[in-house]
């Protein structure tokens, strides 16, 4: 049984300054390509089955500087922050005191950023594992996405609700393993930056 391998994207100047970024395509910071190109090692020794990036540039950069070969897959997007595209939080909670996404969501933007609640973001993550579990069989799987959807996407392969999501901090550029022990998910490496594997 091969084992899920997450990778966040590199930094990008969004991230960097903690702006939501959901469907918004900014680039990788040269911090967060040297990131990307830094994992390359680590996975070039996996027994890997197959790829799966999310269509956004800085993931797909970053699964090309990392050495790797994947097929874009839609659900593998970032949570659609709707009205808080590019807000922080220190910013919204001006307006919304006590604010947290987990708990209080989102609001609806405008037609490029219309929002999901978490129930939609879960619904996305099920149906990306549900895709990929066949394949560990044959070998390790590797996504390369974003920091909320990849929580998410964590929770569930625990059996958790989406929102368990908040329990698992995830930087850019670091690389995550979950797997089974005694046929239950587990989550075997977390939040690793290059060459800590």
């Amino acid at each position: 049984m091969g084992e899920l391998i997450l990778l966040r994207h590199g930094e990008t100047e969004w991230s960097r300054a903690r702006r939501h970024t959901g469907r918004t395509d900014v680039p990788l910071t040269p911090a967060g390509e040297a990131a990307a190109v830094a994992l390359a090692p680590a996975l070039a020794a996996l027994p890997i089955r197959a790829a799966f990036a999310s269509p956004a540039q800085r993931a797909e950069r970053t699964t090309r500087l990392a050495g790797l070969t994947a097929t874009t897959d839609p659900d593998l997007q970032e949570w659609d922050y709707g009205g808080y595209e590019g807000r922080t939080t220190p910013d919204i909670r001006a307006q919304r005191p006590g604010w947290y996404l987990w708990r209080d969501g989102i609001i609806p933007g405008d037609q490029a950023h219309p929002g999901e609640t978490i129930a939609e973001v879960g619904a996305r993550a099920d149906a990306v594992l549900a895709r990929v579990r066949p394949l560990l069989a044959d070998g390790d799987v590797v996504l390369v996405s974003h920091g909320h959807l990849l929580r998410v996407l964590t929770a569930r392969w625990l059996r958790l609700e989406p929102a368990g999501g908040r329990l698992f901090r995830l930087d850019t550029g670091t690389l995550c393993t979950l797997g089974t022990e005694h046929g239950e998910p587990v989550i075997a490496r977390w939040n690793l930056p290059a060459g800590d594997r």
